[in-house]
């Protein structure tokens, strides 16, 4: 069973749920601004996330293009495309049975949200 400290301390958790409502609210506000943000990227279909601190937008639009030098195939050439261009991360949806998309973290600061997706957006303004 569950030792006496983790009961005691999950009834005080329990008592006082404002710290999650108030980070439930911030990465409320945070996914609705990537959605957003990511809905002006020409290309991106962009679902609303329910549960989840990422966005997972379909990005196929893009393979098959180039910059002149690199070619997008997929999803992996994508996110390290924009890990090398823009120094944003994101991760490849083919690691979770999404091979058209790629994973997009909201559990950053608003701030830098908005510049991680306006790098994304100028640098996808490269591909023909």
């Amino acid at each position: 069973g569950t030792n006496h400290i983790a009961q005691r301390a999950s009834l005080v958790a329990w008592d006082d749920m404002t710290a999650a409502e108030t980070m439930r609210r911030a990465y409320l506000v945070r996914r609705n601004i990537v959605v957003e943000l990511l809905k002006e990227i020409p290309g991106f279909k962009v679902n609303v996330p329910e549960g989840a601190f990422y966005a997972f937008p379909d990005v196929s639009y893009y393979f098959g293009k180039s910059d002149g030098t690199t070619t997008i195939n997929d999803c992996d050439d994508l996110a390290t495309w924009l890990l090398e261009k823009t120094y944003v991360a994101t991760v490849a949806g083919s690691g979770f049975g999404a091979p058209n998309c790629i994973r997009i973290s909201t559990a950053a600061s608003e701030e830098s949200l908005r510049e991680a997706i306006r790098r994304i957006k100028e640098a996808l303004a490269t591909l023909k």
